[in-house]
């Protein structure tokens, strides 16, 4: 029977060497790889960097111009009730406080616009453009207020929302949850309070 098995014979020096070098060309080419991937993600690093320096950028310049926005909304309504001196709510307030921090320790908020008489105060939250998800934020004036003002504790709350524009379901929510709306009709400010109630 036939030996199957082959016998190898030893490397040769030529042999030995044409690998080497094989392996040495597939050593520079995976060191050239490797260098190019190291220069692309820097690279891309940079480009990212660049991209987040514009991204903040133009949030800079978008909260100033919305920050524009609210602030001449506020000055356009304060300035309206000052000059009114001022019947809203079937109350007659005699003082205006706009803008109004509170703070004692625990809680803080902020009233874009407080008005008080003997008896009652009105909380009105102004919007340049106001949306439904700000009701909820103009209910819970009421409860910060009556907790970081607890003189005023047993005065009635009025709350009204004041924006440069309402649409229908907004008015209607408005409506419903017995908040005042206040908005702008050409040169004057109107105000629904008929359905107004006391928080």
């Amino acid at each position: 029977m036939e030996n199957q098995n082959q016998i190898t014979s030893a490397p040769t020096f030529e042999s030995v060497w044409t690998a080497l070098m094989e392996n040495r060309e597939l050593m520079k080419e995976t060191d050239r790889l490797m260098k190019e991937t190291d220069r692309l993600m820097k690279e891309t690093d940079r480009k990212m960097q660049d991209t987040d320096r514009r991204m903040k950028k133009l949030q800079t310049l978008v909260g100033s111009w919305t920050n524009n926005h609210g602030l001449f909304a506020e000055e356009y309504f304060i300035n309206s009730f000052k000059k009114k001196q001022t019947l809203f709510f079937g109350e007659e307030f005699q003082e205006i406080r706009s803008p109004l921090y509170l703070n004692n320790g625990h809680l803080e908020d902020e009233y874009d616009i407080v008005m008080y008489n003997h008896k009652a105060i009105a909380i009105v939250e102004v919007k340049y453009k106001a949306h439904t998800n700000d009701i909820p934020t103009v209910i819970k004036k009421a409860e910060t207020f009556r907790t970081l003002s607890p003189d005023y504790k047993n005065y009635k709350i009025y709350l009204g929302l004041a924006s440069m524009s309402f649409y229908p379901e907004l008015e209607q929510e408005c409506i419903e949850q017995g908040i005042a709306v206040i908005k702008q009709a050409g040169d004057t400010v109107v105000i629904n309070d008929i359905h107004l109630k006391t928080f």
